[in-house]
């Protein structure tokens, strides 16, 4: 039960080789595509890291890079299928498709919503389809667990015509890690699986919180692109629209450069003048610069300020969930966050949330408070879960996809 999970972003390509029932990880790595001329393939293998000059920059370079470690580890006859991540769907997807040239060809409609980062998804898919032209191919979008919002959350009070003509509307992003954490909250903490409320905050690089009720996206914060919401590592998060052309006027630039700092220098790196990683500024604030204290104050309000509207999406929160690479390591900032949601009845438990709730299957606030807890994401295996699914559901898969197959020469 094998699956290999392709995550081409527009600097890197990210790899596992995922066992989609226990979520083994026989094989994970990644290649940065914009770190030098010649990048390297950086991966783990069983416990050993290793790393792999690659001959240029190239996407092409890198997949075939990817597909022949693959093989060479013994690991491409027991592929049962590959399941890519596709940022945007728009709204033709509401959960995971097998790869068919209509499916491709709704992805690529799609560009105009997503133009940094469905290209490499698409060309990802195409690479694959060349060397492993008879393994069944999945894609899993970003966006699909978030079109049960309703029109209220999903409509900008913007001319309707925008969003019949134009598609202009709330996508959402995250949603495979959002639909990860929700399933393994419930679990955990004992929730009820048919009547749940519960906000998932997302925050790592990029940052983002949904409402989920009793397994659906109720509500969430990024919009038609991921640089709407809260306040993330380079992106600014929702601010006045009319801040671009101001900017525009007073740097005399154009409007996609002043969405480019938005998206790259703004966030904790655009406030903080110091680093975009939490790591660092909380040091740095520690031995008191000023901004890099600024920066993780703004942070935290964002985050909490967006967990009181996902509650008002709910109208109750049975569980505040924290993930990603921030929520699952920075206690201080899951203290500070939790702290602002006291007026909801949240109450910390300061030696829980220094463990990161380990002991507590991932609780980190008092038994007498609504629950905060920390759980793990894991959207490689949620990815490969999806794949498998729908392998086995569309159960008369043809011959030229059974598992076992060498990749084409």
């Amino acid at each position: 039960m094998n699956v290999l999970v392709l995550n081409c972003s527009s600097s890197t390509t990210k790899f596992a080789v995922v066992h989609s029932t226990n979520g083994h990880e026989h094989v994970s790595g990644v290649v940065q595509h914009d770190a030098s001329p010649r990048p390297v393939l950086e991966f783990t293998h069983e416990g050993r890291h290793e790393l792999r000059p690659l001959a240029d920059p190239e996407r092409d370079t890198a997949l075939r890079a990817v597909f022949a470690l693959i093989s060479e580890l013994n690991l491409a006859d027991r592929l049962l299928g590959i399941g890519h991540r596709v940022v945007h769907g728009g709204a033709r997807f509401s959960g995971s498709m097998l790869v068919t040239p209509e499916v491709v060809a709704k992805i690529k409609e799609c560009i105009p919503l997503g133009p940094l980062h469905n290209p490499p998804n698409i060309r990802g898919i195409e690479v694959a389809q060349a060397i492993f032209p008879r393994l069944p191919q999945v894609a899993v979008f970003d966006t699909a667990f978030h079109q049960t919002n309703p029109p209220r959350a999903y409509l900008y009070a913007v001319p309707y015509e925008w969003f019949e003509q134009h598609e202009v509307r709330r996508y959402g992003f995250h949603g495979t890690s959002h639909r990860y954490v929700a399933g393994e909250a419930v679990r955990r903490l004992g929730l009820d699986p048919e009547d749940h409320a519960i906000v998932t905050a997302h925050l790592g690089n990029g940052c983002s919180l949904c409402a989920v009720r009793n397994g659906q996206s109720m509500d969430t914060t990024m919009g038609l692109t991921p640089v709407d919401g809260v306040v993330m590592d380079t992106r600014s998060g929702a601010i006045d629209p009319s801040i671009v052309s101001h900017m525009m006027k007073a740097l005399g630039c154009t409007a996609d450069e002043v969405l480019d700092i938005l998206n790259k220098k703004s966030g904790l790196l655009g406030v903080s003048g110091l680093s975009k990683d939490m790591r660092t500024l909380q040091a740095a604030a520690q031995e008191g610069h000023a901004r890099a204290a600024l920066a993780i104050d703004k942070f935290c309000y964002s985050v909490a300020k967006a967990a009181a509207g996902m509650i008002v999406s709910l109208g109750r929160v049975d569980a505040l969930v924290f993930t990603g690479g921030i929520g699952e390591n920075a206690v201080q900032v899951r203290a500070q966050i939790v702290k602002l949601l006291g007026f909801a009845g949240l109450a910390l438990d300061p030696v829980a949330n220094e463990q990161h709730g380990r002991a507590l299957q991932g609780r980190i606030t008092r038994t007498t408070s609504p629950m905060a807890a920390v759980v793990p994401t894991n959207e490689e295996l949620m990815i490969a879960m999806d794949t498998a699914e729908i392998v086995a559901r569309d159960g008369d898969v043809p011959a030229r996809w059974a598992p076992g197959l060498r990749a084409a020469e």
